[in-house]
């Protein structure tokens, strides 16, 4: 009957582990973002009085919020300091959405987090400096908003990082040479800000890198001659920049794939430059905005 008891007693703890949902306090802190991002104005909301593993795009690990991700749900406001204390979070992705503000700077508490998509809202300000921190980030996602400054020497330190996008902002100054440490970064995309001076050699180091979209800055000087030959290049994007004319003919080391080579703004017209003069087994395809086209 004492055995019985006692494992009766067992089961019901068992039970009320395995079904007591997330925590008071990341509940509260889900329940703060759901306000400040003005969640009754969501597509999808959510039913607060219902448990969080029914909320859209919360996904529960171990009765830990691992994932939050709310893409193209109309969600506006601002995001809460308290977002920040998630610490088991691997995913946010926000992206296309309405929120503004800025970035909070504590989201580098976040140390699980594997992918950071919050592109095509409306936030303004800077990436927080400690960005670096975030060792296991793959994914960075910060595209078309309205952040400013410099592209902080940290993100050099993320060894994991794959994407990073922070086209259609308003980044100034030069780019850190610090990027090419990122050795498994394979697309990099940096097209319309004010970033100047030269493209650095030390992206030569990129060995992973198949998508490079520099276009629309004031980068200036020359292509470094080892971007060309990176063995994964298959897309380069520099048109619009002040980079200067540079004589096909030193350059022997060409990628011998590269898919697309798009260039103009500076009187240079590829279209009718003949590269397999220089690299005779290159597939090499070439675009110029003016054409926008490829050649076979």
């Amino acid at each position: 009957m004492q055995k019985r008891l006692y494992l009766v007693l067992a089961l019901i703890c068992t039970s009320a582990t395995l079904f007591a949902g997330v925590s008071k306090k990341e509940k509260e802190i889900l329940i703060d973002f759901y306000k400040s991002t003005q969640g009754e104005n969501w597509m999808v909301n959510w039913d607060l009085s219902k448990p969080v593993s029914t909320w859209q795009g919360v996904e529960l690990k171990n009765n830990k919020v691992v994932s939050l991700s709310l893409f193209n749900n109309n969600l506006g406001g601002t995001l809460p300091l308290s977002l920040g204390e998630l610490k088991h979070l691997e995913v946010l992705n926000l992206a296309f959405n309405h929120i503004g503000g800025t970035i909070p700077e504590n989201i580098v508490h976040l140390k699980a987090l594997k992918v950071l998509r919050l592109g095509k809202n409306h936030f303004t300000g800077t990436i927080p400096k400690a960005i670096g921190t975030l060792s296991n980030l793959e994914v960075l996602d910060l595209f078309d908003n309205t952040l400013s400054g410099e592209i902080p020497k940290g993100l050099g330190k993320l060894k994991k990082m794959k994407w990073l996008y922070l086209s259609n902002n308003e980044f100034r100054g030069s780019l850190p040479d610090e990027l090419g440490n990122m050795e498994s970064l394979e697309r990099l995309e940096l097209s319309d800000n004010h970033i100047k001076g030269g493209i650095p050699k030390n992206m030569a180091k990129l060995k992973n890198l198949n998508t490079l979209v520099l276009s629309e800055n004031e980068f200036s000087g020359r292509i470094p001659e080892g971007i060309l030959s990176l063995p994964q290049l298959a897309q380069l994007q520099v048109q619009r920049n002040l980079l200067d004319v540079f004589d096909l003919k030193n350059i022997n080391t060409m990628r011998e794939n590269l898919a697309i080579f798009d260039f103009d703004g500076n009187g240079q017209d590829f279209k009718k430059r003949d590269f397999r003069q220089f690299t005779p087994d290159a597939k090499i395809g070439t675009a110029d905005t003016k054409f926008e086209d490829v050649d076979d």
